[in-house]
């Protein structure tokens, strides 16, 4: 297998939470990204809250996301906003596919995908979510789901500048219960192989990210895992002291993965 070099992505997703007061704690995150060098930190705040972060962080490395987009670049769709408004906003990228959007709003791979071509029109990168439910890993049919989503939800095309997929055990998420790293192991592989199958040698570059209740006590073990180049975080992302710990497992040198 061909050696690839993926900077590492420790990403923070601060969901529905966060007031105009969060600045306070963002600035923090930004001040201690300073001190990190070999890892890309990301903090995806809600809509709210895009241009007053992506003014904080000008002239910093840290990076900002949006949690979601339309698919459309404009249009009667009271309520939601088009990947250019985000990148307007000073988004760089955009979570697509999240587990809880799938779920709570029965969104389908097709629209997924749809999404991720709309960041890509953009010029945002897209962070694709995929991961089975507790009851789909209890069946054996861990595998067969991820590898369904990737396939529906993964634009043709995708390239490491565009596309980031992010795995998250849905059963993991916020129940204080994760996976072993060989679980890990074994889903990110499957990952990375059906990337290459189908990008060829672009799948070796597309970063692929753990997400499911990552923290600071965890997250030497998960992040060090073959394949795992980064995490998506969750609650712990809302705390400057406990992203920054989780993004400081990798201390100062970029790695040479999978």
């Amino acid at each position: 297998m061909v050696r690839v070099p993926r900077r590492p992505l420790v990403a923070g997703n601060w969901k529905m939470n966060g007031l105009r007061s969060s600045t306070a704690e963002f600035s923090r995150i930004v001040e201690g990204a300073r001190k990190l060098a070999g890892v890309d930190l990301m903090i995806c705040p809600p809509a709210t809250l895009l241009v007053l972060f992506a003014a904080a962080a000008k002239g910093t490395s840290v990076l900002i996301g949006a949690q979601d987009c339309h698919a459309e670049p404009s249009g009667s769709f009271t309520g939601d906003l088009s990947a250019e408004m985000l990148k307007d906003a000073g988004a760089s990228a955009v979570i697509v596919g999240h587990s809880e959007r799938r779920s709570s709003h029965h969104e389908t791979d097709a629209d997924v995908r749809a999404k991720a071509l709309a960041a890509r029109r953009a010029g945002l990168c897209a962070i694709v979510c995929v991961g089975e439910t507790r009851a789909e890993r209890e069946e054996q049919r861990a595998l067969a789901v991820v590898g369904t989503q990737l396939d529906g939800s993964v634009p043709d095309g995708a390239i490491a500048e565009n596309l980031v997929v992010a795995y998250e055990p849905v059963w993991a998420i916020g129940s204080g219960v994760t996976p072993t790293p060989t679980d890990v192991a074994d889903i990110h592989a499957f990952i990375r192989q059906r990337l290459g199958s189908r990008l060829g040698e672009e799948g070796q570059g597309i970063r692929i990210l753990y997400g499911g209740s990552v923290k600071p006590s965890n997250a030497k073990e998960l992040l060090h895992v073959a394949n795992v180049d980064g995490a998506l975080v969750g609650g712990a992302s809302l705390k400057a002291d406990e992203f920054l710990a989780i993004a400081s497992v990798y201390g100062r040198q970029s790695r040479n993965i999978g």
